[in-house]
């Protein structure tokens, strides 16, 4: 079967084509971005709602597949006003090609592509994005969620401590780049049993760069070295309860160097096998929810909608 997936949770509005033996056929995206200030829902939605028919028309011509035979769009969980314009996108090329139509869920199309892009059998899965911060296990035909932000994502610190030091959206690439030329200055470190808690960090670091106590540069390489370190914590510690020996890293922040090496470092010393998604598929994208389409085709489907807050622990694995 082939598949035509779109995305459009948050910032990107992307299109993809896939095949039901995991080949990608195409793979088109475009992203809002800003120069000052964070993503604003309306506006982020009206860069989709411009771009999507180019980005979905270069998704099909380059596939050069001349039958689709379903559309899979991502449900939730997002931002309603970018959800809806991935939800009309898919409608309208469903009715147009008259195929069937899929909702899938974002978080779940993440963890079951970091398994179709690495070697991990059954992992502790990591993930971290820009609004979601979990580490996760399937037990039963369900995701477990042993731990998880009690405030806001990872991704989502990064960029509203990037945002307090003019750095823009997004700004974790700027943050990784800028971190190579600091060094290390006291954060607070807040681990609560298997959970995290990262604004008052972000807080404190805006406050003193503020109040000129230390270098742009200095804040970059500490902001790093904490948040990843609490998460590599967290993450040891699931390993050591689920006696699981595979650790698997997925999401937009996937992309950050130092918090692959750290996580590898840890899973090394635990005799662990560490797997992170590719680069070109760590942040949202819709080759993930093409694939997540056909593993649940022909299974039970919830009503064609958005859903922002569906969490991916209300998901019966079916497929």
């Amino acid at each position: 079967m082939i598949c035509l997936g779109i995305e459009g949770s948050a910032h990107t509005i992307a299109a993809a084509v896939v095949s039901s033996k995991g080949t990608v056929l195409s793979d088109v995206r475009d992203m809002y971005k800003t120069v000052e200030g964070g993503i604003i829902p309306i506006e982020a939605a009206k860069h989709h709602r411009n771009v999507k028919d180019v980005v979905i028309k270069k998704a099909l011509e380059e596939s050069k597949e001349k039958k689709i035979d379903l559309v899979a769009y991502s449900r939730g969980p997002g931002l309603s006003p970018c959800l809806h314009v991935a939800l009309e996108a898919a409608k309208g090329i469903s009715e147009h090609l008259k195929v069937p139509l899929i909702g899938v869920n974002h978080a779940v199309a993440h963890l079951t592509s970091g398994l179709l892009f690495t070697n991990a059998k059954d992992p502790v899965y990591i993930y971290v994005s820009g609004a979601n911060t979990q580490i996760i296990v399937l037990e039963n035909k369900r995701y477990r969620i042993l731990g998880e932000t009690l405030d806001t994502g990872l991704g989502n610190a990064l960029d509203k401590f990037g945002r307090g030091i003019g750095l823009g959206f997004p700004a974790g690439p700027k943050i990784e780049e800028l971190s190579k030329l600091g060094k290390y200055y006291k954060l607070p470190y807040t681990v609560k049993g298997m959970d995290l808690v990262f604004s008052g960090i972000v807080t404190k670091a805006i406050n003193d760069f503020k109040n000129k106590k230390v270098s742009k540069e200095d804040l970059c390489f500490s902001m790093q070295e904490t948040l990843f370190s609490m998460l590599t914590e967290v993450s040891e510690r699931a390993l050591a309860h689920t006696k699981k020996d595979e650790l698997l890293l997925i999401g937009g922040v996937a992309a950050n160097k130092r918090l692959v090496e750290m996580l590898s470092i840890m899973c090394k010393e635990r005799n662990a096998r560490f797997f992170s998604v590719p680069l070109q598929y760590a942040g949202d994208q819709a080759v993930m929810i093409a694939w997540q389409g056909l593993l649940e085709y022909n299974k039970v489907r919830k009503h064609i909608d958005i859903y922002p807050y569906e969490r991916l622990d209300q998901i019966d694995v079916e497929w």
